[in-house]
């Protein structure tokens, strides 16, 4: 089964949208890092302070979407609703 790799950029507006994942990132992260399937995920400022960089990496399709699932029904993801995100997936081959 290929991995799913998804790589970008989480876009804020402005500094409230920035302050809104800066409180509730660590918690998002410390859930997905431990989702079954999981084999990377990192979310990691950039020289803007209202950019992120994104990179996860899910073992199988299925990993990848029981995670997104998650994510839409989460404190992040209704918190995190309107924030911009530039994401690519693609499909890894083992």
């Amino acid at each position: 089964m290929p991995r799913i790799q998804l790589t970008g950029t989480l876009i804020c507006a402005n500094e409230e949208q920035a302050a809104i994942v800066l409180t509730h990132l660590p918690r998002h992260v410390e859930l997905t890092r431990a989702e079954s399937g999981c084999i990377r995920f990192d979310v990691t400022p950039t020289a803007d302070p209202l950019v992120w960089d994104v990179a996860e990496l899910f073992a199988t399709a299925e990993a990848f979407r029981a995670h997104q699932e998650r994510v839409a029904a989460s404190e992040w993801g209704a918190a995190t609703a309107g924030i911009e995100r530039k994401y690519t997936i693609v499909e890894l081959a083992d």
